[in-house]
């Protein structure tokens, strides 16, 4: 069973997709994850990541290599555990940038699948699973909120972990990849691709059980316990 989880950041796509997983006991692909070490790279290469033929070049040659655990994504590169250094404002700035290069998405949407072929059944998230990535899962689901309560999430998060910035510098970090992220996921909010999912007022465990639910009701749960 592939379920996918889209919608903006900040919007608890990656919590709730972590949450579900470990309610079904399936792999949690963190596809997010990926664009940001990739971004990571890229600035400690000391590169641009506006320029499009130095970032394909480092996309190109980088191991990128995840461990995709039922709660969990470990995200290393070339062998080094950048899971951590990867959640940094620098790093969330850069990732905006890159995520849009042909380059860049080819090389990642094709490692997306591949570890998805080998993972069976699993829940992933980003901002393309459900329209690119994976066409034909089995359940699709897109999560949104403001961008109001999406900076006022993601800032909690980041000074919780040490980060110094300001709520305005995530809220104007979030709106300017809202812009870029958009046309990735709004596809499958035609013709009720996708369930959406208004998690403004809702807390992680709601959210999770309102997936639940809807699983349920898709008869995919019979065989879970």
């Amino acid at each position: 069973m592939i379920i996918t989880i889209d919608g903006p950041a900040g919007s608890g796509k990656s919590t709730a997709a972590r949450k579900l997983a470990a309610r079904l006991e399936v792999p949690y692909l963190d596809t997010g994850a990926m664009y940001r070490a990739v971004a990571c790279a890229v600035l400690r290469a000391k590169v641009d990541p506006d320029d499009a033929t130095a970032v394909a070049r480092i996309v190109s040659t980088i191991r990128l290599d995840l461990d995709c655990g039922p709660t969990h994504t470990r995200v290393r590169i070339d062998g080094h555990d950048v899971t951590e250094a990867i959640r940094t404002m620098p790093v969330s700035a850069a990732t905006s940038r890159i995520a849009p290069q042909p380059e860049v998405r080819k090389r990642l949407v094709e490692d997306q699948r591949r570890i998805g072929a080998k993972l069976g059944s699993f829940v992933t998230e980003g901002r393309d699973q459900g329209s690119v990535v994976f066409p034909n899962a089995d359940a699709k689901f897109v999560l949104y909120a403001s961008v109001e309560k999406r900076a006022e999430r993601r800032f909690q998060e980041m000074t919780a972990d040490g980060e110094d910035v300001t709520l305005q510098d995530v809220k104007n970090n979030i709106a300017a990849r809202d812009g870029v992220d958009a046309k990735q996921w709004a596809p499958l909010l035609e013709q009720d691709r996708a369930t959406l999912l208004d998690t403004a007022n809702m807390t992680i465990a709601t959210v999770v059980d309102e997936l639940m639910r809807e699983l349920q009701t898709r008869g995919l749960l019979s065989d879970n316990p």
